[in-house]
């Protein structure tokens, strides 16, 4: 069985068994941004906590965010964790934004997945994950995002090698499937999905959607 044909059976047993995820939570692009670095090391519920605290106090806008100070904004956030380093990495993004596409999250939605990547890439705290994560859900880009589920699904398969990079991962989805946002969307949300539940660093294989596939 080819790969396209292994993912495809995945994806339509994970989507059996699960139905629609509905990622990701969020009223607006820029509060997908901002939860994407939020949900480092931490909880999405620690994650809304502290988002409800900047829309509490009126700051869930680029404008409002780039004007306060960093010690003001790691307040704020506190409930995700690492609150100083996340205020840190919240700015650098601002800054990235108001550089680029001054301030304009819809002008910056609007760029070529092509340029963007890469430029988003180079704002420090922002990793191949967070990056794509944004352009995925925030943008509405064709960009697989990967992460710790997806690889240990994929390594525990054999459908990758255990030194598999991010670039590896993200190349096997896309060169095998349709390049399809909503797709994207929904298989990587399934692969959290079924990580969680089942293929955790001790793995639960039985009742596994995914385990008839195992080698």
């Amino acid at each position: 069985m080819s790969i396209a044909d292994t993912l495809k059976n995945y994806y339509e047993v994970l989507s059996k068994r699960y139905g629609p995820q509905k990622w990701w939570p969020a009223d607006t692009p820029f509060e997908v941004m901002l939860g994407a670095i939020l949900t480092q090391n931490t909880s999405w519920a620690n994650v809304t906590r502290a988002l409800d605290n900047l829309k509490e106090a009126g700051l869930l806008s680029p404008q409002k965010l780039y004007e306060i100070d960093s010690e003001q904004l790691a307040q704020l956030i506190k409930p995700a964790g690492y609150f100083n380093i996340k205020a840190k990495r919240l700015k650098n993004l601002l800054d990235w934004l108001f550089q680029n596409y001054q301030g304009s999250v819809q002008q910056m939605l609007a760029d070529d997945l092509v340029r963007l990547r890469p430029s988003l890439l180079t704002v420090s705290g922002i990793g191949p994950e967070t990056c794509d994560s944004i352009l995925l859900y925030a943008a509405g880009k064709p960009t697989f995002v990967v992460d710790t589920y997806t690889y240990r699904v994929l390594v525990r398969h054999n459908l990758i090698w255990e030194d598999a990079t991010y670039d590896d991962i993200k190349a096997l989805f896309e060169d095998n499937l349709p390049e399809d946002v909503a797709l994207y969307n929904e298989y990587h949300a399934l692969l959290v999905r079924v990580g969680k539940e089942y293929c955790r660093p001790e793995p639960r294989h039985k009742g596994c959607p995914l385990e008839p596939f195992l080698p």
